[in-house]
């Protein structure tokens, strides 16, 4: 390439082995981004996933702060440039973006662009994604020199940088392809898990509940003429009623979330909010700040509130963004989950805390030696807060 044969593989190959270490969707387009935008030099760079309805699934840039990101409003549409390279799957290598025929315009917080290379990621016939960067850094000189009369036509992009930006989206293609089964096969183990706990609380728990259904109607056609056996048949009903609990508990204790083990809490969170951002219209968010392993009984007490609580905001809520906070605190670690959503009067939480499941919630914090708090008002969302020692 044209910085070397050296200085070129070796950033080739650090970009591929950075793209490598990442298994979630949403860490690899991130250095995928990062990578081509450091590879090529450019002050900007993007990755759009596409979806099925004109627009894009995710969408994630280097070199726009957070504050401009936000300042530009909602996600691009698939038209234009864009378009070109989603639907005809060719490359595109512009020296002024601005004056392309297809260029549609772009909000006023969006950052000015000139020079442009896209090229769509494809695995297969499939176009799974379209990488493009805009502005390339370059010398004073070599800006002053910048005329339509250069080979490249005043691109800063050269057909160099063409061709090893065509190579990091071949290798970008495979590990998001791998990245998007992996994630798969999570959602896959979550779906086979619930369909053995569902078969294993019909085995162990569904007779002793037919047995006691069948001695409480006993006991209830004895009451008047033999009240000796009706209360015999009533402490039957006592202890069935006792052992179906004993194997309900048995059944969700063993129940322990595989990806705990595998992965431990911080990656098994940030998977399954990954998950639910995907699946749900509403923002979902997750921030982990210096939490080391905690015990196994705190671990899964912490993710079973944590998706009591994203359910709760997900699905009651109306919220259009849950974030999701893990951090250290002392000597403890603190779990987080906010949302915009209705929220509702602290006044009445004895009356909406079984609905929102707000006593299994304290239950399992205090299970673990832990503590649970809950902010909320109407109109102004709710904050679920859950502090557990160690960590």
């Amino acid at each position: 390439m044209s910085q070397g044969p050296r200085s070129g593989l070796y950033a080739v190959s650090s970009a591929l082995l950075a793209m490598s270490r990442h298994l979630e969707v949403r860490d690899v387009l991130k250095t995928i981004v990062a990578s081509a935008r450091e590879l090529l030099d450019a002050r900007y760079a993007a990755l759009g996933v596409p979806d099925d309805h004109g627009g894009f699934a995710q969408f994630v840039v280097d070199g726009v702060s957070d504050a401009q990101w936000k300042a530009i409003g909602p996600l691009p549409r698939q038209h234009g440039i864009l378009a070109a390279m989603l639907h005809e799957a060719r490359p595109e290598r512009l020296a002024d973006v601005r004056k392309d025929p297809r260029f549609e315009g772009w909000p006023a917080a969006h950052p000015d662009m000139s020079d442009f290379l896209g090229l769509p990621i494809r695995d297969g016939d499939e176009v799974i994604g379209a990488l493009f960067l805009a502005n390339k850094n370059r010398t004073k000189e070599k800006e002053n020199q910048k005329d339509s009369s250069a080979p490249d036509g005043g691109c800063g992009f050269t057909e160099d940088d063409q061709e090893l930006l065509t190579i990091l989206a071949q290798h970008a293609a495979i590990a998001l392809t791998n990245a998007r089964l992996y994630e798969r096969s999570r959602e896959l183990t979550i779906a086979e898990e619930r369909s053995r706990l569902a078969h294993e609380l019909h085995d162990a728990v569904s007779q002793k509940l037919f047995s006691l259904r069948l001695t409480a109607q006993a006991a209830a056609a004895l009451v008047d003429r033999d009240p000796a056996r009706a209360k015999g048949e009533l402490h039957q009903v006592a202890m069935l009623a006792a052992e179906a609990t004993e194997e309900l508990r048995a059944a969700v204790i063993e129940l322990r979330p595989a990806a705990l083990d595998e992965d431990g809490l911080v990656a098994t969170l940030r998977t399954q909010i990954q998950v639910l951002d995907r699946a749900h219209s509403a923002r979902v968010t997750f921030a982990g700040h210096g939490v080391r392993a905690l015990p196994a009984a705190q671990e899964e007490a912490v993710l079973r509130v944590a998706q009591e609580a994203l359910h709760n905001a997900l699905r009651h809520s109306g919220a259009g963004r849950v974030d999701v906070t893990l951090e250290k605190r002392g000597t403890g670690t603190v779990l987080r989950v906010s949302d915009d959503g209705s929220g509702f009067e602290p006044t009445a939480i004895r009356a909406a805390g079984r609905h929102l499941g707000l006593v299994s919630m304290r239950d399992r914090s205090s299970g673990v030696g832990g503590t649970l708090s809950v902010e909320s008002a109407p109109g102004k969302g709710t904050t679920i807060e859950m502090e557990v020692p160690g960590g």
